[in-house]
């Protein structure tokens, strides 16, 4: 069986004579049914399924980053005019990243950028714009003339083709995030297969495993096998970590293993290593090792994968550059039963959740949304006399991608600075700015929901407390209270917009109308009497600068 496709030069043209050919990694996998022309850079554990079309005949160079899976149908093309800026520095006509899905039958046409671990949708159409790392892109989408900010969540059937509806889109939710990554993992699990296949001596290995991959017993009934800690052991795993690869097994969950070097880390720019197939602990274990032994002197994690849920259950990095760690101390496994080889419920079977006892879930689901769409993520603490002024002082530097790390990390700066305020950071390192500032700490103690978060990208700040409420509200936290008293002291019009939950995820807020108010008492009796209108929708509070023409604050005081 063929496993390269057919690879041509570019023909000669009025505006090319170069007759570039295509430059393919050995570890790509091409199927001999698809067509490369041109100058195409094809990174390595790339995977080209039958149909595809990459023709760098007009617009050209391309670049195809490592890991990224072009799926049955797609076309890759480009306009003669038109480049965009690779990673590199380089113009490119199209430049797709590093673990992306590109999905059946979608059109990627430049000039074109897709930033990494990008999921783009069966029949959506990529067109003169930029994709962000990190977005995800459903069916039958388009979108033309915009520039998509990392982290977002196109819908099927969106048309986006001005900037306005691009910076409105939600964010990504982790759950979307897993799914693409589940979707990487199978592809990649594809290329090593059809590679496999090709080669008469690795195909002939797997065919005579088969018949060994299964202990029988007497009645015929095909068993798996799962063996006890005191017949496997790892010279390079932890006994802890020998625990939780063996409970993931039997909880029915996949593994799976990641790798990064240093340089890649603070990103959070991790590449997967070779599925682990096997359902033995035996086998899973000798997984493991051989991703330790070939990426010596990288960051290593573990994973588990609940495959109905679609989601991951741990994170656990399992050797970092100076050598192998043992298993996080977070991760208490049920007790383990030699009289009938099963686990007891100790009371945490949600230990693989990332979950914290000081955090609320929606501050964790903020982590998690912030490590998904690449940001980078800080703490902040200011005590109350310093609070007024907003002098705050910054925590120990979070460096991890894990959201397991970043909780306890910030765990640990709300026990070191106690009695005081802190505060999460959300960072976007391109842009170096900060997108996100959640208080998660008061004086009094944590707080319950991170109702205090606001978008940054405004000199003013609303988050200190320069006067005391002198209004309270049965329907409106303490914080929005605050809120709309900062902006009435501050000359700032008030308004308020709602939506559906079905609307939700495509931004499509519709407007409440202007909060017309002379006291804080009647800006909160107009903003209760949106919430009861919208009963069962998402209702959040506006500030608007009427002299810069923009808004200074959305904070949603409603959820359903």
């Amino acid at each position: 069986m063929a496993v390269r496709s057919i690879a041509e030069a570019a023909p000669p043209t009025p505006w090319s004579r170069n007759l570039a050919e295509p430059t393919i990694d050995p570890s790509a996998f091409l199927h001999s049914f698809s067509n490369i022309i041109g100058d195409v850079k094809i990174g390595a554990n790339v995977i080209v399924a039958p149909g595809t079309s990459i023709r760098a005949d007009e617009g050209t160079p391309f670049y195809i980053g490592e890991n990224t899976n072009l799926q049955d149908g797609v076309v890759v093309h480009g306009l003669e005019k038109g480049r965009v800026i690779g990673d590199d520095r380089q113009e490119y006509s199209v430049w797709i990243g590093k673990n992306n899905c590109i999905t059946h039958m979608a059109l990627i046409h430049g000039p074109c950028y897709v930033g990494d671990d990008c999921f783009i949708g069966f029949r959506s159409t990529v067109f003169n714009a930029r994709v962000g790392s990190g977005c995800i892109v459903m069916m039958h989408a388009l979108i033309q003339d915009v520039e998509i900010p990392p982290g977002k969540y196109v819908p099927s059937g969106a048309i986006i083709t001005n900037q306005q509806q691009a910076d409105r889109l939600p964010d990504v939710q982790a759950d979307d995030k897993e799914f693409a990554h589940h979707v990487v993992g199978i592809n990649q699990a594809l290329r090593a297969g059809y590679l496999c296949a090709a080669d008469s001596k690795c195909i002939r290995t797997i065919r005579d495993e088969l018949t060994n991959s299964y202990t029988s017993t007497s009645t015929g009934i095909e068993v798996e096998v799962f063996e006890r800690s005191d017949e496997v052991s790892s010279n390079s795993l932890g006994a802890e970590t020998v625990e939780q690869v063996r409970y993931l097994l039997q909880q029915g969950y996949h593994i799976g293993t990641e790798h990064v070097d240093q340089r890649r880390f603070r990103t959070g720019s991790w590449t997967s290593c070779k599925p682990i197939e096997g359902r033995s602990l035996g086998e899973a274990i000798a997984a493991l090792e051989t991703c330790l032994r070939e990426h010596s002197g990288e960051y290593v994690r573990l994973f588990g994968i609940d495959p109905k849920g679609k989601r991951r259950v741990l994170e656990n990095i399992i050797q970092r550059p100076d050598g192998v760690v043992q298993a996080s101390s977070s991760f208490k496994a049920p007790a383990y039963s030699s009289s009938n080889g099963s686990y007891s419920a100790n009371g945490n079977g949600n230990s693989y959740s990332n979950g914290s006892n000081r955090l609320s879930s929606e501050t964790v689901d903020q982590i998690r949304q912030l490590l998904a769409g690449g940001y980078k993520i800080g703490t902040e603490h200011v005590d109350e006399r310093r609070f007024r002024t907003g002098s705050w002082q910054t925590c120990t530097p979070i460096e991890s991608s894990s959201a397991g790390d970043v909780v306890a990390a910030l765990e640990d700066c709300m026990d070191n600075h106690q009695g005081e305020y802190v505060r999460l950071i959300g960072i976007d390192p391109k842009a170096k700015r900060r997108i996100l500032e959640s208080i998660i700490q008061r004086p009094n103690g944590p707080v319950s929901t991170p109702s205090s978060s606001k978008s940054v990208g405004t000199t003013t700040s609303f988050t200190s407390a320069s006067t005391t409420a002198t209004a309270s509200s049965n329907k409106l936290s303490s914080e929005a209270v605050e809120q709309l008293q900062q902006l009435l002291a501050g000359g700032f019009k008030i308004s308020a917009e709602h939506v559906d939950q079905r609307r939700f995820r495509t931004g499509s807020w519709a407007s409440c109308g202007q909060i017309q108010a002379n006291s804080i008492r009647e800006a909160i009796a107009a903003l209760e009497g949106y919430i009861n209108e919208y009963e069962g929708e998402y209702v959040r509070l506006i500030g608007i600068d009427p002299k810069a023409k923009r808004r200074v604050l959305e904070l949603i005081v409603q959820r359903p």
